[in-house]
């Protein structure tokens, strides 16, 4: 049912819209004055789509109108009213589109609906599902899906073009989609109609930005492919040609490698006699839609029809087809083998009887010929076609930014099946009735062809590369567009596809590249019904196909391959379209306002006013121009939008000039396109020719040279720039109504149209100072010969030069483009208001463009000065001072400054550029001649000036330089400002400042500039990049020797400071000396890590360049297999004081005493065979008294002289107690010589020694107060102090404070959690307050973060004391026998760590105080006078209590092993018994164990279920103390061993509770049994290891409370089970 409302003339509408007006006209009709409707609609025309004899109008807000024949509803609607389609309401229709009798619209969310004619599969399936319907009369969905991906899914259309019988979609993945009947589908199918939307296989993976559709032919404008194959002789002019100034694009041609399997055919549509045009059932079916009986393959009115006729009206039996094709290739022989009437072809020619060629290989031989031609012209004579179309033509490119890189081609045995197959398919109701071929007219033509393309050179069109692949691996799916091009992507290398269908000729089925257009930037195509238009960037327009009405735009008829539209000169194309017979263009003009162009079919009136410029149709009766001429009334519609054509008819869209916005954005546009066209030319005609020229190095030179080329890369950036913006106006003005100003490329790419601007104007400046234009002006003279006057008339400066050009003047004419960008958007600005964002943006982007212009200016003056300068002071001394990008600013000749205390008859010339000052001595400035002269960066000169003395009247300015400072002395204060004012400039503006301050002052102190040293003793020939302070090295910066050394760090006054990384090269092992660490005053101080080449690695403190204080050395080839590691106590690079030294080499390790790198002093060794020494050493060697243990606990104790040398007095004691005392000499591995006493001991004696045996050990040991004191000094130096508590505490906090920052801002790469680590720590907590009960918790807290992170000095500490304890313990020093001194050490830690927390918080109290309640207010007081002084809690405080949570479990791996080795033989007893015991049952162990039946457990729980326990149960019974007991060997401090022991007790009394009083009190007879059988029930290995550590590490304060108790039962129970008989 047909849904009509009310057109939107009938509305009452108060005002008329002031954009989108529509107007429309017939310029082919008899009986019309060619005079264009302008119709009044209330509501803004966005889009115009016209078919054959109707058109769609797409209004604001989406609503779409329909108008003209809608012979699917029988309705002849007048455009004045057209009529909504209102089933489309509500859809947001965003395009439209018309083909022949079709119509399409296209929604917001990218769906397709279609109506009208459908019978060749135009408008796809309906919703009836079924293929028989013939028409459409409502708008009905199209899904186009994509069944090739899982889960099959719905595209997204962007775009949509309609022809006669076929549909085409493009996709937001610039993918093509076809439906219809056709070749012109473009799709590999032998079936037609093809009812559902299939996907172009032949552009899969193709980029494709645009479609169009003809009568029977397509186009589509996609991405070139990336170059492949090139094979060109001269690579210049084909450069020149495929380049785009959008990108490097294909610089040559592609060779296209052609064999048997692929054709291309020619293109050239032959004369020939048709009968019937159209299908039977095509035919009969439009001649019963059409009201009065006038079919529908004709227009109406014999003026607008394209067929002959005769007197009565009948249609003339003889037809003619035209060419609408760019293809030159010969095609072969189709050959028909069933009978029936198809298409012509070769073979059809071949018998016809009045063929002019007697040899029919005559005329294969002149075909081949004709397809081996150029691109150029081709003349062909013929007629036209009765078929009419719709040339909708989109007006937006749809561009993306990945280009596709293949192609799927067929070969030709397959087209030619499918084209046989397609023809008996084509035709249901019966097949084409077509005649025989007049060649006689076939001769002429081929003649003339082949006349006109005599000497030109072959070019294949068809881009055949690429064979045989499956489209599937190669499809892509690439993203959408919005409906305007984006900027940065215009102007891509395109090529135009084409496919057509031509009923009674050679059809094609895959799309072929149209050659001739590629690298012609071209930006839109347009399709009429038997002819084609391509605009490009240069807004020229090329057109091929039929030229029977002079529809091209030139005198040639037909054309086969695009040619140039001739137009007049000054017109710029940059909008167009096609219809049935004729061509509309949009131009520019000389005028803002824009004209419209017309070729083609006219009216018989409009002949007598351009005779000249019209033809009459020998076999017609109407008129056409053969060249594009204006139309006079399209001056009086106002400012033109957008053009459309179809069938007989032409619209405009025009909108009104409401306080010169429109003017304003069709002058910023028609000026951007003249001035891209002028940019081209300039290309064209003078910088390729001369670049490409062979002789432009010797006569530029070398230097010149490069900087030509750069400043032609630099003029070809701007054109693209230039391009891409013509073209986005273009788009803009299409869709002014919905365009926002404040997207304009001026507007949102800023930034990169200033950067190109400068780029530009300081490559020319370069050529410029150097004096290149001389030279090029020569070589230009030269090069260019007859087209110097085509270059003369591109000269656009006001005081033209008689006969010669300007090269200068010509090419900074560009810059004048600037001042145009802020003059259009400040007359924009004035159509907003003031606060509203549109003008905001507007006059910023004034602002921007015209400070930039007034900038860029200045730069060609200062390039022009300085060339004069050179000029006129040009000689070989001061060659060397002439560099492309310096710039004079002014200079002393006239004496106007000289030095102070200059000699008398000495000269000195000061010379300012831009980049340096230059000071000339023994100069004659009139000669250009002087003997010395130095150089002054600006990057590194302070200037400032001095304080005028009256009473001496010097007039002085001091200049600081980084190797000296030198005072100028200006003849008059006016002389002194001037200089004071330039240096100033130009020092800020080298700096990246502005330098635009016109009162003198003082440039910025602090800078970052590069250097490099000459005079200076330290750094000379060095290179220091970085930070600077009034002249000097200051901050963070890099310094290169020429040598190879390398520092990176911190300077201050001129000098290493701070934390830097320096490497230094060694020569003779070829590997560098690296460093990392804190420097002082140019020498290495402070903590660092230094990396020998030789494989040495130190990693320690440093004081003047030398090892002091603590460090460690790794020494060895590769650090990972170290042959010795030291740690310890260094003094002036030697080892000095205790350290521990590990030989892994000899599997020895030394722990104690040195002096000047050697052993002296108390010291202990211990092997990797047992073997434990102790005693002293003296100049490296064992020497005096010592004692020897071994593996065994064999003892020897007495004097040595070498290392493991007896000799002198001892005592060997064996295992088994038995002494020898006497005299001993000789090696301890290689035997003994003794002369002594052998002594017996008795069973008494034996027992009490080796009780008393342990308490020897230790006695030359190094006390554990006395080791590592070098790690507690460097802690306490990094808090700022000079010693041990001896410095100022608030110092101390400063210095941890920016420590921590410090270490945040240079290690970026920090985890989270570190970082808030830090954070946390940058405050300073409230250290000077007394210490509570209430503060003490946020102490202990800031104490662990603090020892979380090494950047805190406590937690370096911590770190290190771990990383010197592991190294002293582990590996060979897990020797049993270091217990006793592992333990002292671990308290000696405690010891040194408190006193320095103290300091840091001085209101701790001594080791082993208690911290007070915090005072309490008088009402708490009066509130708890009656409480019990017993209620408080008491707080004790101990080193241990406090720091051994944050110290021990860093240090528990090495400690624990000791003490497990220590107790391994008891450990065996204890665990042998353990393995024994719980053998048994729970109810026989408790009764073997002595437990009192009544604490017998009789049930147990088993997941919530309750169970008794029978005589052979076994671990049922007190289940929750064993576990708990068993989470002792989980911890690491002895307090947290302690809770553990605490909460295991109290598990067993909860458990024992239930079955006793509640006023049950244990005593030790009762629970010792009890807990015994939980401790085996445990089975805790090492447990001997674990009570030696609790008691040796257990804090005092405990020993004899609640723990304690608790605790000495546990160790009982360990000695019960060590002792306990299993028999």
């Amino acid at each position: 049912m047909e849904n009509r409302e009310e057109s939107p003339a009938d509305e009452q509408a108060p005002t008329l819209p002031e954009r989108g007006l529509l107007h429309i006209w017939h310029p082919a009709g008899f009986n019309e004055q060619l005079c264009p409707e302008r119709v009044l609609l209330s509501r803004s025309v966005l889009q115009v789509a016209l078919g054959e004899h109707h058109g769609l109008l797409l209004a604001q807000g989406g609503q779409v109108y329909s108008f003209g024949e809608l012979l699917w509803r029988d309705l002849s609607i007048p455009v004045s009213a057209p009529v909504l389609e209102g089933s489309l309401l509500g859809r947001t229709v965003v395009r439209v589109a018309a083909g022949g009798f079709h119509c399409g619209a296209l929604s917001e969310q990218g769906s397709v609906y279609m109506w009208g004619e459908n019978t060749a599969g135009q408008c796809g399936l309906t919703e009836r599902g079924t293929v028989t319907n013939i028409t459409v009369p409502e708008p009905s969905p199209v899904s186009v899906v994509d069944s090739e991906v899982v889960p099959p899914a719905v595209v997204r259309v962007v775009d949509l073009a309609c022809g006669r019988e076929h549909s085409l979609a493009l996709s937001a993945q610039n993918e093509l989609w076809a439906w219809g009947s056709g070749c012109q589908l473009g799709l590999v199918t032998s079936t037609f109609p093809v009812w559902r939307p299939q996907k172009v296989e032949h552009l899969a993976g193709r980029h494709v930005i645009q479609v169009a559709c003809g009568a029977y032919h397509s186009l589509a404008v996609v991405r070139s492919l990336p170059p492949q194959d090139y094979n060109t002789q001269n690579p210049p002019k084909k450069r020149e040609r495929g380049q785009s100034p959008h990108c490097s694009l294909t610089e040559k041609e592609e060779l296209l490698t052609a064999d048997e399997a692929h054709y291309c055919p020619l293109g050239v549509e032959l004369t020939e006699v048709m009968k019937n045009e159209t299908s039977p059932r095509r035919r009969g079916h439009r001649q019963r839609l059409r009201p009065g009986g006038v079919s529908a393959g004709s227009s109406p009115g014999s003026g607008a029809s394209s067929c002959s006729y005769s007197e009565d009206g009948k249609p003339a039996t003889k037809q003619k087809s035209s060419s609408r094709l760019g293809l030159d290739e010969h095609t072969e022989p189709v050959t028909q083998t069933d009978g029936s009437p198809k298409a012509h072809t070769l073979s059809g020619w071949r018998s016809n009887k009045n063929s002019a060629f007697t040899n029919e290989l005559e005329l294969q031989n002149l075909l081949e010929k004709l397809s081996g031609q150029t691109l150029e012209a081709h003349h062909t004579t013929w007629t036209g076609d009765t078929d009419s179309l719709s040339s909708h033509t989109s007006d937006d490119s749809y561009v993306s930014s990945t280009p596709s890189t293949d192609m799927l081609t067929s070969s030709y045995k397959e087209d030619s099946a499918i084209r046989r197959q397609t023809n008996n398919n084509s035709a249901p109701s019966g097949p084409y009735s077509s005649s025989p071929v007049c060649l006689e007219e076939v001769r002429l033509c081929l003649e003339k062809e082949k006349q006109a393309l005599q000497g030109q050179k072959s070019s294949s069109l068809t881009n055949i590369h690429q064979k045989g692949k499956a489209a599937a691996s190669r499809r892509r799916s690439l993203p959408g567009t919005p409906t305007h091009a984006s900027f940065s992507s215009l102007l891509v290398s395109l090529e135009v596809f084409m496919s057509w269908f031509q009923r009674g000729s050679v059809s094609q089925l895959q799309p072929l590249c149209i050659k001739s257009l590629t690298g012609e930037e071209v930006i839109k195509v347009a399709a009429g019904s038997h002819h084609s238009l391509a605009l490009t960037a240069q807004c020229q327009v090329y057109s091929w196909g039929s030229n029977m009405c002079g529809q091209l735009g030139h005198v040639n008829s037909p054309v086969t391959v695009p040619q140039q539209a001739k137009l007049s000169d000054g017109l710029r194309v940059w909008n167009l379209s096609a219809g049935q017979s004729h061509s509309l263009l949009l131009a520019d003009g000389d005028c803002v306002q824009p004209v419209l162009l017309y070729c083609g079919q006219q009216q018989e009136s409009a002949q007598s006013e351009r005779g000249q410029l019209s033809q009459r149709s020998p076999r017609r009766s109407e008129s056409f121009t053969v060249r594009p001429t204006l139309l006079p009334f399209c001056i009086e519609m106002g400012y033109i939008s957008s053009v459309c054509s179809g069938g007989q008819t032409c619209t405009v869209l025009t909108d009104h000039n409401v306080m010169g916005f429109i003017s304003a954005i069709h002058e910023l546009a028609s000026r951007e396109r003249q001035f891209y066209c002028w940019l081209s030319s300039i290309r064209k005609v003078l910088l390729t020719p001369v670049r490409n020229r062979e002789s432009v190095c010797p006569a530029l030179g070398e230097q010149c040279t490069h900087l030509f080329f750069s400043l032609c890369e630099s003029f070809v950036h701007l054109s693209t720039l230039i391009g891409r913006h013509a073209t986005s106006l273009s788009y803009f003005l299409h869709d002014v109504q919905g365009g926002d100003v404040t997207s304009l490329p001026l507007l949102t790419h800023t930034e990169f149209f200033l950067d190109t601007y400068k780029k530009y104007c300081s490559a020319l400046g370069d050529f410029q100072v150097m004096g290149g234009f001389q030279s090029l002006h020569k070589l230009s003279l030269e090069c260019l010969g007859s087209q110097w006057t085509q270059l003369a008339q591109l000269c656009v400066s006001d005081q033209p030069v008689s006969g010669d050009v300007d090269l200068v003047s010509l090419l900074y004419w560009p810059l004048q483009q600037l001042h145009q960008y802020s003059r259009v958007l400040l007359k924009l600005a004035s159509c907003y208001d003031v606060l509203t964002v549109e003008y905001q943006s507007l006059h910023q982007g004034f602002s921007q463009f015209e400070s930039l212009s007034s900038s860029l200016l200045r730069r060609k003056k200062e390039a022009e000065t300085t060339f004069i300068f050179w000029k006129t002071h040009s000689g070989k001394t001061t060659e060397v001072l002439r560099l492309p990008r310096r710039r004079v600013v002014c200079e002393s000749s006239n004496r106007s400054l000289t030095l102070q205390n200059a000699g008398r008859f000495s000269n000195h010339w000061f010379i300012l550029f831009n980049d340096a000052l230059v000071h000339t001595q023994g100069t004659i400035p009139s000669q250009n001649f002087f003997s010395t002269h130095h150089i002054y960066p600006l990057t590194c000169l302070w200037v400032k000036p001095v304080t005028e003395d009256s009473s001496s009247g010097l007039y002085a300015i001091k200049v600081t330089c980084p190797e000296e400072s030198f005072t100028l002395v200006a003849s008059t204060p006016q002389e002194k400002n001037k200089w004071l004012r330039s240096l100033n400039q130009a020092v800020d503006q080298v700096l990246g400042g502005g330098g635009q301050g016109s009162s003198p002052g003082v440039t910025a102190m602090s800078r970052k500039a590069s250097y490099t040293f000459t005079g200076d003793e330290r750094f000379r020939d060095a290179q220091y990049t970085g930070s600077w302070l009034a002249g000097r090295v200051h901050g963070r910066g890099t310094m290169k020797w020429p040598d190879g050394r390398i520092y990176t760090g911190n300077f201050k006054n001129g000098l290493e400071d701070g934390y830097g990384e320096c490497m230094i090269p060694n020569k003779v092992l070829h590997r560098p000396d690296t460093y990392q660490g804190q420097w002082r005053e140019g020498k290495i101080h402070g903590f660092g890590k230094y990396k020998y080449a030789n494989g040495e690695v130190y990693e320690g403190c440093f004081c003047d360049g030398q090892r002091h204080g603590y460090g460690m050395l790794s020494s060895g080839k590769l650090a990972r297999t170290s042959s010795s590691v030291f740690i310890g106590h260094w003094v002036q690079d030697r080892k000095t004081g205790y350290g521990v030294y590990d030989d892994i080499t000899r599997g020895e390790k030394y722990m104690g005493l040195w002096q000047d790198d050697q052993r002296h002093g108390s010291s202990v060794v211990v092997t990797q065979y047992g073997v434990y020494y102790e005693g002293t050493f003296r100049e490296n060697k064992m020497s005096g008294p010592g004692l020897l243990v071994s593996e065994d606990d064999t003892v020897f104790h007495g004097e040595f002289s070498d290392d493991w040398t007896v000799n002198g007095k001892g005592v060997l004691t064996l295992p088994n107690g038995d002494c020898l005392d006497g005299l001993f000499s000789g090696e301890w591995n290689a035997g003994l010589k003794v002369v002594g006493t052998y002594t017996k001991p008795g069973v008494c004696e034996t027992d009490s020694k080796d009780t008393n045996r342990p308490h020897r050990l230790g006695q030359y040991v190094m006390p554990a107060a006395q080791r590592w004191t070098c790690v507690f000094d460097e802690c306490w130096s990094r808090l700022g102090c000079e010693a041990a508590g001896r410095g100022d505490r608030t110092t101390a906090w400063e210095n941890i404070a920016v420590t921590i920052t410090t270490a945040r801002r240079q290690s970026p790469d920090l985890s989270r959690s570190h970082t808030k680590v830090l954070e946390s720590l940058e405050f300073i907590p409230q250290y000077g307050e007394p210490v509570t009960t209430a503060n003490y918790d946020s102490i202990r807290r800031y104490l662990t973060k603090a020892c979380e992170t090494p950047h805190h000095p406590l937690g370096w500490l911590v770190e290190t004391l771990v990383t010197a304890y592991r190294m002293t313990y582990v590996g060979v020093g897990s020797n049993r026998r270091l217990i006793r001194q592992a333990v002292q050490e671990v308290l000696a830690y405690l010891t040194h760590f408190y006193s320095i927390v103290r300091f840091l918080f001085p209101g701790l109290p001594e080791d082993g105080g208690v911290i007070p309640e915090p005072p309490s207010s008088p009402t708490r007081s009066r509130h708890n006078s009656n409480r019990a002084e017993y209620d408080s809690v008491v707080v004790v405080v101990s080193c241990s209590s406090l720091l051994l949570p944050l110290l021990l479990p860093r240090l528990y791996p090495p400690l624990f092993t000791l003490y497990c080795l220590q107790e391994e033989q008891e450990e065996a007893q204890y665990w042998d018994r353990i393995l024994r015991l719980n053998k048994q049952p729970d109810q026989s162990l408790l009764s073997f164990l002595g437990v009192q039946e009544k604490f017998w457990p009789l049930w147990m729980s088993i997941l919530g279920e309750k169970k008794q326990i029978v005589s052979s149960s076994k671990d049922a019974c007190f289940v929750s103390s064993v576990e708990t007991l068993q989470q002792i060997s989980t911890t690491f401090t002895p307090s947290d061993k302690l809770v553990v022991i605490q909460k295991t007790f109290e598990e067993l009394t909860q458990e024992v509770k239930p079955m006793l009083d509640g006023n049950f009190l244990w005593c030790m007879d009762d629970l010792f049994p009890l807990f015994l059988y939980v401790v085996l029930r445990a089975r805790i290995r090492n447990l001997g290891a674990e009570v030696s550590l609790i008691e040796d590490l257990m804090d005092p304060n405990l020993q004899h409370g609640e723990m304690g108790l608790m605790f000495t039962t546990l160790k009982a129970c360990f000695i019960q089970i060590q002792q306990e008989s299993t028999a």
